[in-house]
């Protein structure tokens, strides 16, 4: 078996999927990816060649390893300066046009991720995103099936209470985000109003490495007037539409401290909800690299 026939290769960007899913972190997903692939590579070519089905071996390899990550990572978040939010990925627009594939990666979502124990998020993931078997979930957990079950119902339940409700087609949610772009570089306090909802809620992630509000901005007025002065105080940044974790976003570059940022939106009724702004630049290193998203 030549390496490009190796089943892990054939799976690497859903293995990278599962475990950004779980972490939040590009980042930390690639390193629990090749630590894999260290140890699926150790087992040798006659073990490997035996496993029935690598797909889900594979996939519970990297869950077990994703599991002890977001539990060694629990002290870190609860230390973090500010907003924690998940590292943005640039994404192809093929992941878009994967609705289902594209909600599951969003900014949004994983936010709401974050809520989860890591236990629950395991289960939801394995479960809700990729249909993985109850009994496949609690050899990866150590828990029965039926308490896998009791476990993916709670989870569940918690992330549709407080997921958005983002049922737009691709075309309207990019034509919402331009003309709220549009509004930003012109300064268009009324554009602005007309792009947000009324209770919108604008999260920025600086990690206290750079300048960014450490409190969420609350409501249609307050988001504009902090939104409003960006052509003043920054002339010569420019934000670029790109696609982020599946949908429209932008990225804005060329600011006077030299530090680009990632911004994410959800886009509801016909108007902006929620925007996502990370400026941590531990977390847009990967910013220029078109993520591998699959499942």
């Amino acid at each position: 078996m030549t390496v490009a026939e190796d089943p892990f290769v054939a799976h690497r960007g859903l293995l990278f999927t599962v475990c950004y899913q779980m972490l939040g972190s590009a980042t930390d997903a690639e390193d629990v990816v090749q630590d894999t692939w260290m140890r699926w590579d150790a087992i040798g070519a006659e073990a490997r060649a035996a496993v029935r089905e690598p797909r889900g071996f594979l996939v519970r390899m990297v869950t077990r390893k994703a599991l002890d990550r977001m539990r060694a990572n629990a002290r870190r978040r609860e230390e973090y300066v500010g907003e924690w939010l998940p590292e943005p990925l640039l994404t192809a627009p093929d992941v878009a046009d994967d609705v289902e594939l594209a909600e599951s990666v969003s900014m949004a979502m994983l936010t709401v991720l974050e809520t989860l124990t890591p236990t629950e998020r395991a289960v939801f993931v394995l479960r809700e995103v990729f249909d993985t078997p109850y009994d496949e979930i609690a050899a990866v957990i150590g828990k029965s099936a039926v308490a896998v079950r009791q476990i993916g119902h709670r989870a569940r339940e918690h992330v549709a209470a407080r997921r958005p409700r983002m049922d737009v087609s691709r075309g309207e949610q990019e034509e919402v985000v331009r003309r709220f772009l549009e509004a930003v570089t012109q300064g268009d306090l009324q554009g602005l109003l007309d792009a947000l909802a009324p209770d919108v809620v604008l999260v920025a992630d600086g990690g206290g490495v750079v300048q960014a509000v450490v409190r969420p901005v609350i409501g249609a007025k307050k988001v504009a007037n902090f939104l409003r002065p960006f052509s003043r105080l920054a002339p010569e940044a420019r934000m670029l539409p790109i696609l982020l974790n599946g949908a429209a976003g932008a990225r804005v570059v060329g600011t006077d401290d030299g530090y680009d940022t990632a911004i994410s939106f959800v886009v509801e009724d016909g108007r902006i909800s929620r925007i996502y702004a990370v400026r941590n630049p531990a977390k847009l290193g990967r910013i220029d690299v078109e993520a591998t998203i699959s499942r």
